[in-house]
């Protein structure tokens, strides 16, 4: 049996693990990055939010991630019946950056990988995590080729970001239910052959089909767009091409866009997919992106959240092996519950219909309360100088009462 012996081992090779992987090589670190999947594959997740371009700029991607030309995302598009809400991140109330991007995962995560293996970074692709045994701090981990012959990693800290995978809550017994109502997603990507010209064919845009059910469109910069539908699973009939045609067919705001247009991908159906767990982190291991928790797409905060996490996990983790003191209830565990917990209210407030009120409702909210807002949809959760995030239940509920009064 091969031994690899590490400062790090990080699980999973997407932006949560690959901006882990490389904070800690930055810092002087041993890693070693171990993937299930063969790279390039496709994976969801394909709308990003500027809270984690900072992220990626001190992780050393910018520049190369830059040069693929993606298309760039100034803002939030909504839509509800003929009505529009477009929230353009250049008028957030937290000063930052104003912009990201809309991916294609499979190239965006491949470039972040080629870039740590270009620096020297150990990547195992198409190696699977079947056991981990901690003593103490340290860990000794199994992982299994595509040829199943059996290999075992040394570590003195490990980082999950295996994302859906959830490698350590399903090993460690810390997976836990979600309280949100069980929803579904089902998405494929199109030829965007009659994309329009203007802003509109560029913005990433959610229409909303009903309290409980929407529809995303997210176009790259490559012509093809990335269309799926999300909402309680009674909403959908079926899970193959004609079914989706027909759906597309039904939102008449985008039936003329992409009737008769080639799929170039099979569509895909993800059902249940809020989660969460016991616990974020335990002596030697933290989760981070969506093996720790993931609540629903609609404000697009998983991969922000994922690279945000992964971020802050490895810069403790290092502080931690070079002899620092880590308080990992405070620095770690309550900085992810504050930034998942204001996603949570606004993701509730979304589907009892207050939030969708709000958009769609101009009388309702001034100015300084729409940018304070559109700080939260840009993903800057941890602002707590933003009312709409210090207090995000409170305040979202007193928005609620205001809006009844303007119905």
């Amino acid at each position: 049996m091969e031994v690899y012996k590490t400062d790090v081992l990080v699980i999973g090779a997407g932006p949560s693990g690959a901006v882990a992987a490389s904070i800690l090589e930055k810092k002087g670190l041993d890693v070693l990055l171990v993937e299930k999947k063969k790279f390039p594959r496709y994976v969801i997740g394909e709308s990003l939010l500027p809270s984690c371009m900072e992220s990626l700029k001190e992780a050393g991607f910018l520049e190369a991630l830059q040069k693929e030309e993606f298309q760039l995302k100034i803002g939030a598009r909504f839509i509800r019946d003929d009505q529009e809400c477009l929230f353009r991140f250049e008028e957030q109330y937290t000063e930052g950056w104003s912009w990201t991007w809309q991916v294609p995962r499979e190239r965006f995560d491949q470039v972040m990988t080629d870039e740590l293996e270009k620096r020297g970074v150990r990547i195992l692709f198409e190696h699977g995590v079947t056991d981990i045994q901690f003593n103490g701090s340290t860990s000794k981990t199994t992982i299994e080729d595509r040829t199943g012959k059996v290999h075992q990693v040394e570590a003195k800290f490990v980082i999950d970001a295996s994302g859906y995978g959830r490698v350590l809550p399903r090993l460690l017994g810390l997976e836990a239910s979600s309280d949100f109502p069980m929803r579904q997603s089902f998405f494929t990507r199109i030829k965007d052959e009659r994309r329009p010209k203007n802003l509109e064919g560029k913005q990433a845009t959610f229409v909303v089909l009903d309290q409980q059910n929407w529809m995303w469109v997210i176009p790259f910069s490559n012509g093809i767009t990335s269309v799926g539908f999300v909402g309680d699973p009674i909403f959908f009939k079926g899970n193959d091409e004609t079914v989706m045609r027909q759906m597309i067919e039904d939102v008449y705001q985008m039936k003329d866009r992409f009737r008769d247009m080639e799929h170039v991908m099979p569509p895909q159906t993800i059902k249940g997919y809020a989660s969460g767990v016991t616990k974020l982190y335990g002596d030697g291991f933290a989760l981070a992106g969506n093996s720790a928790e993931f609540l629903d797409p609609i404000f697009s905060s998983g991969v922000a959240l994922g690279i945000l996490t992964g971020h802050r996990a490895a810069e403790l983790a290092a502080m931690q092996l070079k002899g620092e003191n880590v308080n990992w209830e405070t620095d770690f565990a309550d900085y992810i519950n504050q930034g998942v917990d204001t996603f949570r209210s606004y993701v509730r407030h979304w589907y009892n219909g207050s939030m969708q009120c709000a958009f769609f409702t101009p009388t309702a909210i001034n100015q300084k309360i729409k940018n304070q807002i559109c700080s939260v949809l840009a993903g800057y959760v941890w602002d707590k100088s933003n009312p709409y995030v210090a207090k995000h239940e409170k305040a979202m509920t007193v928005l609620q009462k205001v809006i009844h009064l303007y119905s």
